[in-house]
């Protein structure tokens, strides 16, 4: 059976994008490989073993774009009010909560946030069949 480990994303500012995961979603940096001409680095959380890459190519000036392809990717967690207000302290501007409901039941809580680099994440509380 396939599992999944990494996903990634191109960055412009290494510093800036670890910061904002760091305070975000507790991610820290488990591996940073440098080459000639990019860098890689991979962040987890405590929590398990799934990984975002970063890259970050070291020639790039410009900021990327994410055409009309890119999603989200998302996390979840205990209490969505509680790390509404938490983004709201670190100044990470989240959006307002929301709530999804289908055939009369609440399918999904959440809230996105823009990280630096213009990627949207959406944060679900943890409900249902997002565990």
């Amino acid at each position: 059976m396939a599992k999944p480990i990494h996903s990634m994303i191109r960055v412009a500012d290494e510093a800036r994008a670890v910061d904002f995961y760091s305070r975000a979603f507790g991610m820290k940096v488990a591996t940073r490989l440098a080459f000639e001409s990019f860098t890689l680095v991979y962040l987890k959380s405590d929590e398990d073993d799934f990984e975002l890459e970063l890259t970050i190519n070291l020639d790039r000036t410009e900021p990327y774009t994410h055409g009309d392809a890119y999603g989200h990717i998302a996390f979840v967690v205990d209490d969505l009010d509680a790390e509404h207000a938490r983004f709201e302290h670190e100044k990470l501007q989240p959006n307002p909560v929301k709530e999804f409901h289908r055939d009369g039941a609440l399918l999904a809580k959440f809230f996105f946030v823009t990280d630096p680099d213009g990627y949207r994440i959406e944060v679900l509380q943890k409900h249902g069949r997002y565990r």
